[in-house]
């Protein structure tokens, strides 16, 4: 995530076995590797069956592992990347570089039904805009209310280079269609800075800059969790709350195929699936991994989405559309 707990990245690798073992070369982002991040024990559960090393690349965001592998191209040192959203996933497919990852995904559970031969899905959320409830008590009850009616203050990402940015971006587009320019100009009366990322934007709102902050519907579990905190909420909205699916897939030019592949066999079994609610506070895609008990109170919204197709059509347009808005 997506919870970025405000730490700076952390260089992990984790080693069983002896010196020659294989190392599998992992571009992530930054607070996947972080020391509450997911990365510390996957990589050490992992490491325990392979005879491997696990080495996490920690790169700012989904966006950037995207444009990293577009650089890079068949001469990336990646054997996984792992952290593109669905959103982007037609783009990188497009780049022929991913190979198939040949699972058996029909007893995920997720928002839309899931038949990608070379991504596999491992977590995934709704975006929302928190608030706390301490400060807001006039909570708008959908998107249009925030946009066109409250005059809560927000803080949101960039996206350009921010996938919950960019989430946000096709939230209003799909809220909004045909009007989403002049939602924007609305949105930008109320926009106290749009950050390059979430951590930015998070710490900004709870400093108090800001009413509400983009972030997740699951967001609120970690204050109540590790703070003993209800007062952060996400807000409900009636038209729905688009959802990010996190994927991963193995890059074709890897030395290490065989056990890229074991990586994504195991990213989506049990022992792996228990990691991701309690590290990356995002759902896990196994019903019945473990999750902590705060995820109960969570918030239920409808899923709004696009296909990725459509948004790898359209993203530049789009992007076009909210820059021209921003700017006024």
């Amino acid at each position: 995530m997506h919870f970025k707990h405000l730490l700076g990245s952390l260089a992990l690798c984790c080693s069983v076995g002896v010196a020659q073992a294989q190392t599998l070369t992992i571009y992530t982002y930054e607070s996947f590797t972080s020391e509450w991040g997911p990365g510390p024990v996957l990589a050490e559960k992992f490491a325990a069956r392979c005879d491997c090393e696990v080495n996490f690349v920690g790169l700012e965001d989904g966006v950037a592992l995207l444009n990293r592998l577009r650089l890079e191209g068949d001469q990336s040192q990646a054997d996984i990347i792992l952290g593109l959203d669905d959103g982007l996933m037609a783009e990188a497919k497009a780049l022929g570089l991913m190979v198939d990852h040949g699972q058996d995904l029909s007893g995920l559970a997720l928002p839309y039904a899931w038949n990608d031969n070379q991504f596999v899905p491992y977590d995934y959320g709704h975006f929302a805009f928190v608030y706390d409830a301490t400060r807001v008590t006039k909570v708008p009850s959908s998107l249009r209310e925030l946009v066109q009616e409250s005059d809560l203050s927000v803080i949101y990402q960039d996206p350009r280079v921010s996938t919950p940015g960019q989430g946000l971006m096709l939230w209003m587009k799909s809220v909004f269609g045909d009007q989403s320019g002049e939602a924007w100009q609305q949105l930008q009366q109320k926009t106290v800075t749009v950050t390059p990322g979430w951590s930015e934007a998070y710490a900004l709102f709870q400093e108090g800059k800001s009413d509400m902050v983009l972030s997740y519907v699951t967001s609120p579990a970690y204050h109540l969790t590790w703070e003993d905190t209800d007062k952060y909420k996400a807000a409900e909205f009636s038209e729905g709350h688009y959802v990010q699916i996190e994927l991963a897939a193995a890059v074709a030019t890897s030395q290490n195929l065989e056990l890229a592949q074991s990586f994504l066999a195991f990213l989506i079994s049990k022992p792996a699936q228990d990691v991701f609610a309690g590290t990356n506070w995002m759902w896990p895609v196994l019903a019945d991994a473990e999750k902590p008990a705060a995820f109960d109170q969570l918030i239920q919204p409808k899923s709004l989405f696009f296909s990725s197709a459509e948004v790898a059509q359209n993203r530049r347009e789009w992007i076009k559309e909210w820059r021209n808005a921003a700017s006024q």
